[in-house]
């Protein structure tokens, strides 16, 4: 039996989740399968990868071939490493512990690099939501600006128009009281 290491899809339209399945080669993409080992959700930003680890090594050790893909995802989580080390281990280049130790510190510089991206996103996040509270702020600023000169506007027109209606009724009083000599 060809078996296959492929990615099975999932979620909706235009929202792709997959999981990371052993399946024969003839079997149909969402099909029927041997093993799930894991989940891969290229929507996160890195991409999200939960993988079992241990069957995912079992499987490439055996002989499973992976798609392009998940040949990609296999290495970036390390598992293509471990068979390397693996396989130096069995022809006496280095025993498990220094194995073990070569990996934990490859796996240790890669969470570093994947914190650092995190970071970085956060970051920009950050600064883009303050560049974007400026901006409202100076609109805010020019509109209400703009509406303290309409109220003024409007006072000034209305004091004009009491004014105006107070030297009308000054005039009449003083027509129609007459003026003794």
């Amino acid at each position: 039996m060809a078996t296959k290491i492929r990615l099975q899809r999932g979620g909706r339209k235009g929202y792709p989740f997959y999981r990371i399945v052993i399946a024969d080669a003839r079997a149909p993409r969402d099909g029927r399968f041997t093993e799930k080992i894991g989940t891969y959700n290229p929507n996160t930003n890195p991409a999200t990868v939960d993988l079992n680890f241990d069957r995912a090594l079992y499987w490439v050790e055996v002989g499973a071939q992976p798609t392009d893909t998940v040949r990609n995802i296999l290495s970036r989580e390390g598992v293509y490493l471990m068979k390397h080390l693996r396989g130096g281990v069995k022809k006496g280049a280095f025993d498990e512990a220094t194995a073990l130790k070569k990996f934990d510190a490859w796996k240790a510089d890669k969470q570093k690099g994947l914190e650092s991206i995190r970071e970085k996103d956060a970051k920009a996040k950050k600064e883009a939501y303050a560049k974007e509270l400026e901006a409202e702020k100076k609109i805010n600023e020019v509109i209400a600006k703009k509406v303290a000169e309409k109220k003024a506007a409007i006072a000034a027109a209305k004091a004009e128009e009491e004014a105006a209606k107070a030297s009308e009724e000054a005039a009449a009083t003083e027509e129609a009281t007459p003026v003794e000599a």
